[in-house]
This record gives structure tokens, C-alpha cells and sequence, in this order.
């Protein structure tokens, strides 16, 4: 679009009577501009942006739950809408998120709070780890906890967010707190929930095990309200601003030891919304937690297998044997820390370190063994049948004792003389 002083001096060269094409020429513009401006008087007609469909509708859903979730800079939207087929500019994205964030910002919410001991809160942040150039060189992810009365944090880094990693976070988490809240509020995230839909959600059983054996109930935050859980949302922001920007990364043990020290520091500082310091709430607080529970919980990633004619089962493109008399069985394998254990119940039947190859079989010799000295099983696979199997082939001999027996009467001679009209016997 022209400036207006460039619009008016077409008009003027106009009123000399200049032609199009000169005043193209002078103006270095291309003459559909100077018939557009001379059309309308000097003004440019706007474009109807009504008449056509932005390339950011397909994605506007999923930008709307972005901007809810957190606050998340276009640039940052920009550069995941690419993998997903969005071929606009940065600038239309800009000016969408600063469009519809203004209307954000007139919902209006109640705030509320929590007795003591009663709700923790818990969520997952994603921080990167960058090199001495500032590049990208790996992630690790936050898991965060805080109690809802008193503010007190726990927060730690992990390499994996996978299910164990979440469970012992839990476990070191109750801990340091010295107990357990009533209830622990969530995202729908895989580790906690496996589907949404009717009534009641479908709890991830192991979790849904774990919840029961701490002794707290898990509830539910709903899709896309960040507000719900706000206690935890604005801290995992102020973890990855005030310690994580500029921190010199080198082990995962020794950034948690860090993390904790530096959590501790700042609950010294009067809180903004409570107007005390946490540790101070804290104490309060602590006395009402629920107890630690007595045994420890079996945090291993669980799967389910049948145990095949083999008396293998697979797992992570390997098989692995199990004790020949749980063929035909379902059985559990739980994974943990590198060694595999297969359970028939409660019964252990066999450990293995879990093998990092592909295609092979991983077997205990004396399994192998055992099988093979089983009269039973080889009075089974190795006895002559009596019967074979509805369809297979089958030759029966003169000898066979399951033959047909044809029997064949015995006749005098006689018998046949008068039959063939003889009257008697031939000499």
C-alpha cells in the first residue's frame, strides 16, 4: 500500500494530464496501482479479508489451547505449526496470538484455597540443555510438586518423564515433605489417565495402584484449564526463569541437589499471594499430611505376556524363556533399571538383564534343561497317538489292528454244485 503523500502526487500528475503510463514510469509503480488509486478517488480500497479463508484456520483450535496452556511466544507456535502442515508467515501468527489474547485477558476467575494438608499439585515442564554455542544439546524434564495451603515445593529433574521415573519422583517427593497429601491434582497425562470419555476416566492401573497404596486420590484438572492448577503452572515459570536460564548443566544429581537448595532460599521471601513465608505455612501444614506408608511400592514398568509354545515371551524385539510349565499362562514382566523379572502371581519365575541387541533369545541354561528331563512332556510330545488328528491322512494295512476285518463265511461245496445247477458235487 502507498504512503499518502505518494497517493496525492498520482492525483496531481493526473490533474497535469499525465498519462498512466507516465505516471507509472515517474513514480516506479506498476499502472494497475495508478488505475486503482485514480479509481477511488486517491484512496486505496482495503482488501475484504472476509472474502477468504486464512491458512491459521485449520490450526486456530490448537493455537487457542496453546495460548490457555501457557504463555508460549508466537515464535515458538510458528515453529511447531510447521511439521504440521502450516505454510502461512510469522507475522499472521503474531497477529492472531495478539488478537486473541486480548479477549483472554477479560475471563475472570475466583481464586481459592486449600486446607492444609488437603491438595498438592503436580506437572511436568520440558527444559533444554544447550552447549557452549547456545545450540539445542538435549532435555531434561521437571517434575514439580506443590503443596496447595503452605506453597512448599519439590521439584526435580528427570531424563525420561516414562511412568517409574513419575512414581519415584512421588515417592522422593511424600519424602521430603514427611507425608502425604489427601489429594494430588493432574493433567491428563498419559502416566495418569490412558482414556477420557463417559463419567468416570480410565486410570492408568499401575498409577491408579500406586495412588491406592500411598494413600491419596488423584483428581482430574479439565483439558485445557491452566487455571485450575494455577499453583503449580506459575512455579514451573519461575523454576525455568529464576534458576534454569544461564545455569551451567553438567549431571542430573548434581542440578537437583542445586534445585533443592535454591527452592529452600527463595521460601524465605513472603509469598505474593499468601503474604507469608512459606516455611512458615509449612509448619502448619505438616501435621496434617497423611502418614508414609509402611512398605514400598514396586514402581517397575508392568506388561503383560503370554507365555507361547516356546516358553518364551517377547519384549524390546528380544524373547526371553520362562520355566516350561507356564506355557499358555499370562504373565507379568516388570522392567526396572535394566533387569527384567517375570512373575506368575506372586511367584518370581526368572530374572534377566534386559538385552540391548535385537532378534535374539535369552534363555538360562538350566531352563533349558529342565525341559528337556521332563518325563512328561516328553511322554506327550513323543507317544504313539491313537488317534490322529480330524483330517489327517491315513493308510490302513493288512496288518493295521485298527483295520476293517472283512468276514468271509465258510461253505460247503455241495452248496455251490446246486447253484450252478450241478445237482452235486464234481469228482
Amino acid at each position: 500500500m502507498l504512503q499518502r503523500e505518494e497517493a496525492m502526487e498520482i492525483m496531481v500528475l493526473n490533474r497535469q494530464g499525465l498519462s498512466r503510463r507516465r505516471i507509472a514510469k515517474r513514480l516506479g509503480i506498476h499502472r494497475r496501482t495508478v488505475d486503482r488509486y485514480l479509481a477511488n478517488g486517491g484512496e486505496r480500497k482495503p482488501y475484504d479479508t472476509r472474502l477468504r479463508q486464512s491458512c491459521l484456520v485449520p490450526h486456530r483450535e490448537r493455537i487457542l489451547a496453546w495460548m490457555e496452556e501457557d504463555a508460549y511466544s508466537a515464535v515458538w507456535m510458528h515453529d511447531r505449526l510447521l511439521p504440521m502442515g502450516y505454510r502461512g508467515s510469522l507475522r499472521t501468527v503474531q497477529r492472531f496470538v495478539r488478537r486473541e489474547g486480548k479477549k483472554l485477558s477479560c475471563k475472570a476467575f475466583l481464586r481459592f484455597e486449600t486446607e492444609p494438608g488437603r491438595q498438592a499439585q503436580v506437572d511436568f515442564g520440558e527444559l533444554a540443555i544447550v552447549d557452549e554455542s547456545g545450540c539445542k544439546a538435549d532435555k531434561v524434564y521437571l517434575f514439580l510438586m506443590v503443596l496447595g495451603y503452605s506453597r512448599k515445593r519439590y521439584a526435580e529433574l528427570l531424563w525420561r518423564p516414562d511412568l517409574p521415573s513419575f512414581l519415584e519422583a512421588h515417592q522422593r517427593a511424600f519424602g521430603f515433605f514427611g507425608g502425604v497429601p489427601t489429594e494430588i491434582l493432574y493433567d491428563c497425562m498419559k502416566n495418569v489417565v490412558t482414556r477420557l470419555g463417559g463419567r468416570e476416566p480410565r486410570w492408568n492401573e499401575t498409577f491408579f495402584s500406586f495412588a491406592l497404596h500411598e494413600g491419596f486420590a488423584p483428581r482430574l484438572c479439565p483439558p485445557y484449564a491452566s487455571w485450575v492448577k494455577g499453583k503449580v503452572e506459575r512455579p514451573i515459570r519461575f523454576i525455568r526463569e529464576g534458576f534454569w536460564r544461564g545455569y551451567a548443566f553438567r549431571s542430573v544429581a548434581e542440578a537437583n541437589q542445586d534445585l533443592l537448595e535454591w527452592l529452600v532460599a527463595k521460601e524465605q521471601v513472603i509469598h505474593g499471594t499468601t503474604h507469608e513465608r512459606i516455611h512458615e505455612r509449612f509448619e502448619r501444614e505438616r501435621g496434617l499430611l497423611g502418614e508414609l506408608p509402611q512398605t514400598v511400592f514396586d514402581t517397575s514398568a508392568r506388561f503383560f505376556r503370554t507365555v507361547g509354545k516356546d516358553c518364551c515371551i517377547p519384549y524390546g524385539c528380544n524373547r526371553y524363556m520362562v520355566p516350561h510349565r507356564a506355557v499358555g499362562r499370562e504373565v507379568i514382566v516388570r522392567v526396572k533399571d535394566g533387569l527384567l523379572r517375570v512373575f506368575d502371581g506372586p511367584e518370581l519365575l526368572v530374572s534377566y538383564p534386559v538385552h540391548e541387541g535385537r532378534g535374539h533369545l535369552v534363555a538360562h541354561p538350566h531352563l533349558v534343561e529342565a525341559l528337556k528331563n521332563d518325563r512328561e512332556q516328553i511322554r506327550m510330545k513323543y507317544r504313539k497317538p491313537l488317534h490322529r488328528s480330524k483330517g489327517a491322512a491315513r493308510t490302513i494295512g493288512l496288518f493295521d489292528e485298527l483295520a476293517w476285518q472283512v468276514m468271509v463265511p465258510k461253505r460247503d461245496l455241495s452248496e455251490y454244485a446246486v447253484l450252478l445247477g450241478g445237482g452235486g458235487a464234481h469228482d
